[in-house]
């Protein structure tokens, strides 16, 4: 079997001899006494947030209450602890950092897009004249509920219950996704996350164009993305923007060392998806995999009782696409090794 890259298992081997030859006997004494998990889930549902949790540092929060449009992930933080995406953004503002959407229409319906679902709501303008929506919302994602949640060793894991509907009282599809988060030190962790939907309530046609969509999509902010001084990478070709964007990859990696900044974030798309699929890459930070061509751009149908879904593995780390072993990882992704 292919194992963690040998830097991280040299790493482990060095703090292991380190600490039993300092402390000797105290070490299985700190071993005994320290019951915190690796991984802690923390969950307010009076704000509707899920705090994720990677040696006690807040990894990202997953946001699902009333007040929002559909269900996403924000903030994303780096090693550091600093956001590495962002929620809303001119002129963008339905892009929410790490979210899952898609266009559809429930058979005999109108066809309309959750990740546009914010144009749904009430519009309103503040004080600075910013015009914005807010709940409640017309079409979009809703919260069901949590399940199988375990921590144990270095890992952590959870489902969570979604429900796609439109016209306030519709639904549309059901969505299942089940969330596995891995810390690897030094602040650096993966998210290994499936998507899955069902189409309970009839036939669903999916009606995305080929341009706009992702599945799913990512958002990172300047400071992480090419404005912020990001290198652009994957598994295929040169980088840039313009030669990755569209193009067939296992993984894109944004990587940035400037202004003091050493992060990056990757997008592995796992083997059990159908390849080959282009990608949606963007200088400015949204990017995600796109369906294989049969389905890219191009109406299709999924039956009542029909299932498909999507895995992805988000993997945030210090350094640049070679110091981190981005390639490396995905291989031990898709060996069951990561």
């Amino acid at each position: 079997m292919h194992a963690l890259p040998c830097r991280r298992l040299f790493l482990f081997a060095v703090i292991g001899i380190a600490l039993t030859t300092i402390l000797g006997t105290q070490l299985v004494l700190a071993q005994t006494d320290d019951a915190t998990p690796a991984v802690q889930f923390q969950n307010d549902e009076a704000e509707g947030e899920l705090n994720v949790l990677v040696e006690g540092e807040l990894a990202f929060c997953y946001q699902y209450g009333d007040d929002v449009d559909l269900p996403h992930f924000y903030p994303i933080n780096s090693p550091a602890g600093e956001s590495m995406t962002v929620q809303q953004t001119e002129p963008y503002p339905h892009h929410r950092s790490f979210w899952f959407g898609d266009k559809v229409s429930l058979e005999g319906q109108r066809a309309y897009a959750t990740y546009s679902a914010l144009y749904s709501g009430v519009a309103t303008t503040d004080a600075s004249g910013a015009k914005t929506n807010i709940a409640p919302f017309n079409d979009g994602v809703r919260q069901v509920a949590f399940e199988n949640e375990t921590t144990e060793g270095d890992e952590g894991t959870i489902d969570c219950q979604l429900l796609w509907f439109m016209d306030r009282d519709t639904p549309v599809l059901d969505e299942h996704r089940t969330m596995r988060i891995r810390s690897l030190g030094d602040g650096e962790y993966f998210v290994d996350i499936t998507f899955t939907v069902t189409a309970a309530y009839g036939d669903v046609n999916f009606v995305s164009d080929a341009v706009h969509y992702a599945w799913p999509y990512l958002r990172l902010n300047s400071e992480f993305a090419v404005p912020g001084g990001a290198v652009i990478s994957s598994n295929e070709g040169p980088p840039t923007a313009d030669r990755i964007n569209n193009m067939p990859a296992d993984w894109v990696d944004y990587s940035t060392v400037a202004d003091g900044k050493n992060a990056g974030l990757a997008m592995f798309s796992h083997n059990d998806n159908p390849k080959p699929h282009g990608w949606l890459v963007r200088d400015y930070g949204t990017f995600g995999p796109r369906r294989a061509a049969e389905q890219n751009g191009k109406a299709f149908t999924l039956a009542e009782g029909e299932s498909m879904q999507v895995r992805v593995g988000i993997y945030v780390h210090k350094g640049d696409v070679e110091e981190s072993e981005v390639a490396e990882l995905y291989e031990a992704y898709n060996e069951g090794d990561l």
